[in-house]
């Protein structure tokens, strides 16, 4: 294989856990802002799907943050990403998801393919030399992973450290040691944590915060120079030239692209997928917009309609708007929160039912715990494109769909896929680069024939 760009060397750590819930995001958030106040350009990527956090980290480091998931994008679309940072970063950061061997593929997978050596975050809370058979366990799980050291977090005293480190073997050292500090706890909602754009200055301060907090948890720790000595630099290798693309299929197209404080889980990519398929960007409010912008095409994509579910139902005007270019053939694309937006209602978490844009029957009830999360493919009749779910309602009354997504691990089927006029919505939030050919088939009403109706 000949590459027209060299290969690069730059730092790189993914920080990985044991589960959920240990203080990934605000630890990778604070290093990033206090790398960041150290002069270094940092670049930072989340492992897996997701929306809230990304926001976070790009806020902490100042640059763009993309998911990097090797079944959902491939494992090439990832090492584009690695290596684009690596032409403009002093140190990359990964943040896991969920425990470090958890999903097919896991955190793991990702560090092996692409040689990117682990610290294990830790809440210690609660454990002293247990913590360090732990940290031993998942370091010796998989041989050939190149896991550096823990991140002790929550280790409340000088002595609660000592009796850690004495347990570690000296190939596993504490990296830092964080002091418990309640006040530095990012907040959360039911889908995950509070949007940047609800309290940035609020999340922005807190980060600082923990910058600091990260400074003392290091000199606690191995100290700055030992650090980067155990990460070391990672290769990273350009994925082979493509071909030059000859045409651009969305070129002329106008998409609108529904963009405020009730519908935020865009993914960058997406965005850019859209542009460099030659698609012109259109976003407009549902909120406070009363007319959607001249386009030959609409994405509604998912966030939090529950929580303006009254505001959204107030705008008429616009209401009206979605409902002409529906009727006028328009495609339309509504994900998750754009799929209840369509439909004839919804009721909130207390129980307060708002009228939605009535696109499609049935309605959207919101749940208080039980939701669905996990990885699918959208099986829509144009091709393949792998997704995610991510929710906490349901829908009642709706039509029959046309698909259903297809659960990566699961054979029962997933997310229902509806199509009615040129209006595609469906729980599942796609990931363009994925399947360009069916995604712009989507945007250009270039319609397939379901081959089964289920």
């Amino acid at each position: 294989m000949v590459h027209s760009k060299p290969a690069l060397e730059c730092p790189a750590l993914m920080l990985a856990a044991p589960a959920s819930g240990q203080g990934k995001t605000t630890i990778t958030a604070s290093m990033a802002r206090y790398f960041r106040l150290q002069g270094l350009r940092v670049r930072v990527f989340k492992a897996g799907p997701d929306y809230l956090d990304p926001k976070v980290l790009t806020l902490a480091s100042g640059a763009p943050v993309e998911p990097l998931d090797m079944w959902m994008a491939g494992a090439e679309y990832c090492q584009t990403m690695l290596y684009q940072a690596s032409t403009e970063a002093d140190l990359i950061l990964i943040e896991g998801v969920m425990g470090l061997f958890d999903g097919e593929p896991s955190c793991a997978d990702l560090a092996l393919r692409f040689d990117i050596p682990v610290a294990l975050v830790m809440n210690v809370k609660g454990m002293a030399q247990t913590a360090a058979a732990v940290a031993l366990g998942l370091a010796s799980y998989q041989p050939k992973l190149n896991v550096i050291g823990m991140i002790a977090n929550h280790c409340s005293t000088a002595r609660h450290a000592e009796l850690i480190q004495s347990a570690l073997p000296d190939h596993l050292p504490m990296l830092a040691c964080l002091r418990s500090d309640e006040s530095i706890t990012l907040p959360e909602r039911h889908l995950g944590l509070i949007q940047v754009e609800e309290q940035q200055e609020y999340i922005d301060a807190l980060i600082n915060k923990g910058a600091h907090w990260w400074d003392d948890g290091l000199a606690r720790g191995t100290g700055l120079d030992a650090f980067f000595d155990a990460v070391g630099k990672t290769r990273f290798i350009p994925t082979e030239t493509p071909p030059a693309q000859l045409s651009q299929p969305l070129k002329g197209l106008t998409i609108a692209v529904a963009k405020d404080a009730a519908f935020t889980f865009i993914y960058d990519a997406n965005l850019l997928f859209l542009k460099n398929y030659g698609a012109q960007v259109s976003c407009f409010s549902p909120l406070s917009d009363t007319e959607i912008p001249a386009a030959d095409a609409i994405w509604l994509p998912g966030g939090y309609p529950e929580l303006h579910s009254d505001a959204l139902a107030q705008n008429h005007a616009l209401q009206a708007s979605l409902r002409r270019a529906y009727e006028a053939g328009l495609p339309i694309l509504a994900e998750c929160g754009g799929l209840l937006f369509c439909l004839e209602g919804l009721t909130d978490l207390e129980g307060q039912r708002s009228p939605m844009c009535g696109l499609i029957k049935g309605e959207g009830v919101m749940r208080g715990k039980r939701g669905c999360q996990g990885m699918q493919s959208a099986m829509l009749p144009e091709g393949e494109v792998r997704a995610h779910a991510h929710h906490r309602s349901r829908t009642e009354g709706t039509p029959a769909p046309i698909a259903h997504g297809k659960r990566q691990r699961h054979s029962a089927p997933g997310e229902a896929i509806y199509r009615q006029n040129a209006l595609t919505a469906t729980y599942l939030h796609l990931f363009f680069p994925s399947n360009p050919e069916a995604v712009c088939r989507l945007f250009l009403g270039d319609f397939a024939t379901p081959e089964v109706s289920i």
